[in-house]
């Protein structure tokens, strides 16, 4: 049965789930991946030209993988096979590869095998793919949630192109739910439901960029509704309360651009300031809980490292920028717990504002100092004029002096002595204090000097 005979069988088949009769059809139907399928990339011009290559789908879960491999076959009209790694073993492949050669043989038909999860086949199952690729036999989409370069085999890498697809955004979730609604061919635009702003919000929130979860979701709920319907042609309403008990789960209260946005998020900030994990961990699991973009949460500890931990725990800027990054590698939901522990670190860690109330000051400096000029002894002097004119005239290297520190003003004239940053007695702030008591007593010294010397 090849493509097309499916879709005629299937498209009879009331019993199919939302999210698969509302699969789109055709490129123009797609939902996002701009980037992938918008015009003038490589996947449109290879369709528009009948010129499909092996390739690997990777992306997260319910963002169009298999959907674009369908749309691909159909629109290239090739024969489309589809299953899965978890599945099928070597024995299935060579079945496959012997479909494709009849295929070939008696209806032209190039064959494009659509593997999904293809991290989960052992090294043994992707070597049987390789020279059927490589003779053009079967043009392989692969697809997977894992990292090609860790879960496929390089051979097999070398002769496919990596696409990346993204998370579906609030925007594509949002066109998906309404385009089911008013489809009334394959959608549910027969049953006359309606959404508030608040309901379709949350079901979008929940998502999580997760088209196929969107559906499934709008599916369950609207039986609900659709319960409570007194008479032919009278509307629904989907409520919250509807949501509430299709996903078994309670809505919580969040508006990622209102009020409790803010609420929350100022929560977190504020219990690790105020050295709390556990309070700190209770609010980032609402606010994630809630639907958050996770990418903003680690933004914000980012912030917090610098702003209330400081040079106090210079680790504490490394801890949240790899809690970002492993968030970024893993994504959900095992990537909460780098959120967690980077929270934990946080919150426990000695805290110091100087660096925030320091770069204050300089600020406030700059705005009524205005544009002073730098000191001609630590000006740059790339050319024989500058020289001339006294740049770097008198600069002394710190390396050749003793602990690798010398007196000499870095500070414009007009802010001699001047200071801006003041560490605490906490953590490693302590240990940068005691250098730098030294280091402007010598300067504190060396001008008294330098004062008595010209007779000022």
């Amino acid at each position: 049965m090849d493509l097309f005979e499916y879709g005629a069988k299937e498209a009879g088949n009331e019993s199919r789930p939302l999210a698969e009769k509302m699969r789109p059809r055709n490129i123009n139907e797609f939902a996002g991946q701009e980037h992938v399928v918008g015009s003038g990339t490589l996947i449109r011009h290879s369709i528009e030209k009948d010129q499909v290559f092996s390739m690997i789908l990777w992306g997260p879960p319910g963002c169009g993988k298999t959907t674009l491999a369908r749309i691909i076959a159909l629109e290239t009209c090739s024969y489309f096979v589809h299953f899965s790694a978890v599945l099928a073993g070597v024995k299935e492949i060579r079945s496959v590869i012997e479909e494709a050669k009849e295929q070939l043989k008696l209806h032209r038909k190039r064959t494009i095998l659509f593997v999904d999860e293809i991290h989960r086949f052992n090294k043994a199952q992707q070597d049987a793919f390789l020279h059927h690729v490589e003779s053009g036999l079967i043009t392989l989409i692969g697809a997977t949630t894992e990292n090609p370069s860790f879960e496929v085999i390089a051979p097999l890498l070398s002769r496919c192109r990596v696409i990346t697809l993204k998370t579906l955004s609030d925007d594509d979730i949002a066109r998906i739910i309404e385009t089911a609604l008013k489809d009334k061919e394959r959608g549910l635009g027969n049953l006359n439901l309606e959404l508030s702003g608040e309901v379709l919000s949350h079901l979008v929130r929940i998502s999580d960029g997760d088209g196929r979860m969107a559906l499934n979701s709008l599916e369950v709920a609207a039986g609900i509704a659709t319960a409570k319907k007194q008479g032919d042609g009278e509307s629904v309403s989907l409520t919250l309360d509807d949501l509430e008990k299709a996903l078994q789960k309670k809505a919580l209260l969040y508006d990622k651009s209102g009020e409790e946005h803010y609420n929350l998020i100022s929560a977190l900030h504020k219990s690790m300031r105020g050295s709390d994990p556990d309070a700190a961990l209770y609010w980032l699991a609402r606010m994630l809980a809630a639907g958050e973009d996770p990418l903003f949460i680690a933004r914000r500890m980012i912030r917090f490292a610098s702003e209330d931990v400081g040079n106090a725990d210079p680790y504490a800027l490394s801890v949240a920028i790899d809690a970002m990054e492993a968030f970024k590698f893993i994504g959900q939901p095992e990537g909460e717990l780098a959120l967690a522990q980077a929270a934990v670190y946080l919150a426990t860690a000695p805290k110091s504002n100087s660096i925030y109330t320091a770069y204050g000051r300089v600020k406030e400096a700059v705005r009524n100092g205005g544009a002073l000029p730098v000191p001609l002894h630590i000006r740059n002097a790339p050319t024989a004029l500058m020289k001339d004119l006294g740049y770097g005239k008198d600069y002394k290297y710190a390396h050749d002096y003793k602990e690798e520190y010398v007196f000499q003003e870095y500070l414009p004239d007009k802010l001699e002595g001047r200071h801006f940053y003041f560490p605490t007695e906490k953590g490693y702030e302590k240990t940068i204090g005691e250098r730098l008591e030294k280091w402007r007593r010598i300067k504190e010294e060396k001008r008294k000097e330098l004062k008595k010397e010209s007779g000022n």
